[in-house]
């Protein structure tokens, strides 16, 4: 039988040895030299006639484990000179150690100058039962590549992505201010929740208030000239009330200048007081000059007849909050609304949401409408309460058209 040297199987031994041990830091390698590597391997230890290297071996180094044996025997012979590579020279100074009797030699190779390598590809030899990774070694290959993700992933959350926060102020409404007519962003703390709404809190011209028979200037008074026509228009539900927007031909004169009619909506219960009587609901009819200035004429409802325009918006009325439904074509007609005796209290206030914007013209028809119980119970059912309370009227005057 030929005899090969065993020198040359560390050109097989050492790239593949080398692979896996930057692959893992602790890691066992079984191999079965007449299996794997032919004649290379195959020839017993006691039989070797290689010519011994000429440069002495390394011992080996702490680093080095030897597997268990039943006896040692010479060093081998044909080493691959040193090289250099710490990890090279750690399988060398292993290999040159011991030559067991048995047919397979386990080398622990630990690296600790690069725990983290990992394999970029397959080794060369890869036939079946060849070399296979301990179930301990894959543990702690997962175990340390789990932590490595984490410790990147909190990583880049630290550094790029900065946690949201949420001010007391803010909601579902985007950018804007989120308000509402109860609990900590009620009335009462409207004029804190954005800069714009300040005027919520320090204006004194707010509206609504409540209207003093005795207290205001009563006399002739110049008339409101309605002029509405049937139009279209869409029925909101804007998640503070419902709204109507109108599109056509409709406007008010009144002061020498002509509003028109942008949209119309509902209040429960009144927001205005007469003789501190307030109505199971109110509709704020909202005009806009040319000039960009607002006048908004107030329709009281109370009990009793059902109402033709009321019954028409609410059946297109819309229940989801910013939905929105499109009445048909020339249905709304808002005459419907108004009352017989168009006599009205006037006076300068604001609107009654925010951002409570002052000088707005305010007209209060003396004359109440109609709604029927099973309308109003329609309403309150999704807004129970919309109501702005009273503000101070300040000494301000309030005509009483007679």
């Amino acid at each position: 039988m030929t005899h090969y040297p065993v020198s040359r199987s560390a050109p097989v031994l050492l790239p593949l040895v080398c692979a896996f041990g930057m692959a893992i830091s602790a890691s066992a390698w079984a191999a079965d030299p007449a299996a794997d590597h032919g004649p290379a391997h195959a020839a017993p230890a006691a039989t070797k006639s290689a010519k011994a290297p000429s440069a002495p071996d390394k011992a080996a180094t702490p680093d080095a484990h030897e597997a268990p044996t039943a006896k040692k025997t010479t060093p081998l012979e044909g080493l691959p000179p040193a090289s250099g590579n710490p990890m090279a020279e750690k399988i060398r100074a292993a290999m040159a150690g011991t030559v067991v009797s048995s047919k397979k030699m386990t080398v622990t190779v630990e690296d600790k100058s690069a725990p983290e390598a990992r394999p970029t590809s397959a080794p060369a030899h890869s036939s079946a039962g060849s070399h296979s990774i301990s179930p301990a070694a894959k543990a702690l290959s997962s175990q340390r590549y789990a932590q490595a993700r984490a410790a990147a992933v909190s990583g880049h959350a630290s550094g790029n992505a900065p946690a949201a926060t949420h001010a007391t102020s803010g909601g579902s409404h985007g950018a804007e201010a989120h308000w509402a007519y109860e609990g900590d962003t009620g009335p009462q703390a409207w004029g804190t929740l954005k800069p714009e709404f300040n005027v919520c809190a320090i204006g004194k011209r707010q509206s609504p208030i409540n209207i003093e028979n005795g207290a205001t200037l009563q006399g002739p008074a110049e008339p409101v000239q309605f002029a509405y026509s049937a139009s279209d228009a869409t029925v909101v539900n804007n998640g503070h009330t419902i709204q109507v927007d109108v599109q056509g031909d409709n406007s008010i004169t009144v002061r020498g200048s002509n509003y028109r009619l942008l949209q119309f909506h509902f209040h429960t219960p009144s927001e205005e007081q007469i003789n501190f009587k307030r109505f199971p609901m109110v509709a704020h009819l909202v005009h806009k000059n040319s000039e960009g200035q607002l006048a908004v004429v107030a329709v009281l409802l109370q009990e009793g007849n059902a109402n033709p325009m009321v019954d028409k918006v609410w059946t297109y009325m819309p229940l989801d909050s910013g939905d929105r439904v499109r009445m048909p074509q020339g249905l709304l007609d808002v005459n419907e609304l108004l009352p017989k005796d168009q006599r009205y209290y006037q006076f300068m206030g604001s609107l009654t949401t925010p951002p409570c914007t002052e000088g707005v013209l305010w007209m209060v028809m003396k004359q109440p409408v109609t709604l029927s119980k099973a309308q109003y119970k329609l309403f309150t059912q999704i807004y129970p309460n919309n109501a702005r309370p009273v503000q101070p009227v300040n000494g301000r005057p309030v005509r009483e058209a007679q």
